[in-house]
């Protein structure tokens, strides 16, 4: 199935009696849908925020909005759990859905509590649908500051939200896993994907192009998912996405004392930023890292502002 039939096969009666009105090549434009209760059906696109009408066009015009009411929701819920949201309630426990394709569905609504700990979710009150979109070779301007021959230098991507940081990871990846002829051959990678957003897993199975060479622990937690790659599976590289809690800083340094190279994301607007932050300033402080790329919007989304050598702060490309 293509993009639109997955979204479409996703959303309750009614909402997919809207979208199915949206040309094919309308819909590739779509980042996101939201969906709130008694509250407009919001579409992001590159160009802003849209409605959708009852018509199914999208408009500016908030008074032509088609409003999501709490039935639509619950419906929906249904068809991406197809009938069976016991099977997801470990997906839903953590606020999100992952459905095939890759495409992630955050959730929101009554949290419910056991033992202090988060067992499901109920009366669900929003949705938001991230719709997924590889780039395919995004990263091979950045590639050659990454590598050489034989290796990976260690590196951490630094981004504000939304500029393109875990597309930019997701190819990353899978060039060095494929390898880069005729002078890089492909290395095994191990990817912890905590929140299905790098290989967008669906039912075990990665929906995004991650490489040949790619080993992904789904829905793992960061910390724990990298002892267990360094145990079981020899990765040559670790992938990992948002580092930030100290337990994933000393998972780290175990990893890159066995050898292994990292390569992570972090939020944050620049290097000063990040060294606002304890745990962070300490990994920068270290020199862990040998490259640090500095991302921003400035140019659209994976806009490189700076590639810096860690170990001498310097810039590698004059920014």
């Amino acid at each position: 199935m293509n993009t639109k039939e997955i979204i479409l096969s996703a959303l309750g009666i009614r909402l997919k009696n809207l979208f199915c009105k949206i040309s094919e090549q309308e819909f590739q434009r779509i980042q996101e849908i939201r969906l709130r209760a008694n509250q407009p059906v919001m579409i992001v696109k590159d160009s802003g925020f849209w409605f959708i009408t009852l018509g199914g066009h999208l408009s500016k015009d908030i008074e032509q909005a088609f409003r999501t009411d709490p039935r639509d929701l619950a419906d929906t819920l249904q068809m991406m759990s197809d009938y069976s949201i016991y099977a997801f309630e470990e997906e839903i426990r953590n606020g999100y859905i992952t459905l095939q394709g890759g495409h992630r569905v955050g959730i929101v609504g009554k949290v419910i509590m056991e033992n202090g700990h988060i067992k499901t979710m109920r009366y669900i009150g929003g949705m938001n649908i991230r719709i997924s979109h590889q780039v395919i070779g995004c990263a091979s301007k950045l590639l050659p500051y990454l590598l050489n021959e034989k290796t990976v230098f260690h590196t951490l991507i630094i981004s504000p939200p939304r500029c393109g940081k875990t597309t930019l990871l997701r190819d990353v990846i899978r060039q060095i896993s494929n390898g880069i002829p005729p002078k890089f051959n492909g290395v095994t990678v191990g990817v912890v994907d905590e929140r299905s957003e790098i290989a967008g897993c669906y039912q075990g199975i990665p929906q995004n192009d991650i490489g040949m060479r790619t080993d992904v622990l789904d829905c793992c937690p960061k910390a724990e998912g990298m002892r267990m790659l360094l145990r079981s599976m020899s990765p040559d590289v670790i992938a990992v996405d948002e580092i930030g809690k100290s337990e994933e800083i000393y998972a780290i340094e175990d990893a890159m004392n066995a050898g292994v190279k990292l390569i992570c994301t972090v939020h944050g607007s620049s290097l000063l930023d990040i060294q606002r932050k304890p745990v962070l300033k300490e990994l920068i402080d270290k020199k862990i890292f040998e490259r640090m790329v500095i991302l921003s919007y400035r140019n659209g989304p994976g806009t490189i502002e700076n590639i810096i050598d860690a170990g001498s702060l310097k810039s590698l490309t004059g920014s």
